[in-house]
């Protein structure tokens, strides 16, 4: 095969791992009325359905790197794709407790081939991080809203019930398993670049500095994709037009997902990017005090973009910030671990603070308190230096 069948190759299989990295996920929220009916659960244990996924991303987040060192990268991201795989289909099978496991094991299949994804294609293609940051942030996203739209219809209009609807991506995993199958040999290359120590990015305050700008940026977005809907609904918008606004946010932001990162790489710094970035999330975010329809088109269309934008940037910095692979990895790992862990603390810091005072504007300003400390680590994290 040519070197250049071989990187089309390359750049196929990373489009097919990245739209499987979220369809599990993003699949369940719409389906959760029907499996709480049929297996008989409560909200709260339906819920935790999406909980157990983000625990689960921060816990093996911090194992994936030294699983990618083992096995080599291509062969680590192969194993969270079979993981991913076994677990779709396990969680159909049975009740609550395969349920459950299936769950775990899906979010230990993605956090594998997600945290591992950004130092596979640095070692083997990095001319085109950019490029490549951009297809894996895209495909993410876009097949994200994709699962969410159509779950429901699969389920019903297809009847194909909730088991039926869930498993209805396989077929898109065991493709991306065929393709990814040239990636398990060895790159000479990249085997080479792998021979530095990695460094100790735990005791780095840069790395610190780009994983609290991915946590701020994770908050953020969970926290809006969790609580829009019902915000917009408490100021007199129908549960469908607040649907549509979440599925509009979601879908502009691919806008912001795909340009963001081959600018970056054309920036000596990226702060400059960070900055203007956030000041949107304020006007945003800050829009959404007045409670008129337009202005809130206007201004989720501003966060929207932002929000697409701000996950490329995080994805990029932690490529730019390190030299190493195995650094990369390690930065990778850690970086998500966090994020995850303020992902799922955001939603519900938010949630106990409604339940006190019963004022839509607290989400307000828990966001823009946000955005504060997206500016602040992430105009540091844009400066060009190496961990």
């Amino acid at each position: 095969m040519s070197k250049s069948s071989n990187k089309a190759l390359l750049i196929l299989g990373i489009i097919l791992i990245s739209i499987n990295l979220r369809t599990s996920i993003a699949s369940v929220g719409p389906l959760i009325p029907f499996i709480r009916e049929d297996l008989g659960i409560s909200n709260g244990l339906a819920g935790f359905l999406t909980t157990l996924s983000l625990i689960t991303f921060a816990i093996f987040s911090l194992f994936a790197p030294s699983l990618g060192k083992k096995l080599g990268h291509g062969k680590a991201i192969f194993l969270g794709i079979v993981l991913l795989t076994l677990g779709v289909v396990i969680r159909v099978l049975g009740g609550i407790e395969l349920l459950y496991f299936g769950t775990a094991l899906t979010g230990i299949g993605i956090v594998i081939a997600n945290v591992l994804m950004i130092p596979f294609f640095k070692a083997r293609i990095p001319e085109q991080i950019g490029l490549m940051t951009a297809l894996l942030s895209t495909g993410m996203s876009l097949f994200a809203a994709i699962a969410s739209g159509v779950s429901v219809p699969l389920a019903i209009d297809l009847g194909l019930g909730w088991r039926g609807s869930l498993i209805s991506w396989v077929g898109l995993m065991i493709l991306a398993l065929i393709v990814w199958i040239p990636q398990l040999k060895p790159q000479g290359s990249s085997q080479q670049r792998e021979i530095f120590a990695p460094k100790n990015v735990w005791k780095s305050r840069l790395a610190w500095q780009v994983t609290l700008f991915m946590g701020a940026q994770s908050v953020m977005y969970f926290t809006m994709i969790t609580w829009l809907p019902d915000m917009l609904i408490a100021r007199g918008i129908s549960p469908v037009n607040a649907g549509i606004a979440l599925s509009y946010m979601q879908l502009i932001s691919l806008i912001g997902t795909f340009f963001a990162p081959n600018l970056l790489m054309r920036l000596k710094q990226q702060s400059g990017v960070v900055l203007i970035v956030g000041i949107g999330y304020l006007i945003g975010y800050g829009a959404l005090f007045l409670p008129n329809e337009l202005i809130t088109f206007g201004a989720l269309t501003i966060i929207g973009i932002g929000s697409g934008a701000s996950l490329s940037i995080a994805y990029t910095l932690i490529s730019m910030r390190t030299a190493e692979d195995l650094t990369t990895a390690k930065l990778s790992g850690m970086v998500q671990s966090a994020g995850y862990v303020l992902a799922a603390l955001g939603p519900l810091v938010f949630g106990i603070s409604l339940d006190l005072f019963d004022n839509w504007n607290f989400l307000i300003w828990f966001l823009l308190a946000m955005t504060v400390q997206f500016i602040v680590f992430g105009w540091q994290a844009g400066k060009d230096k190496k961990i």
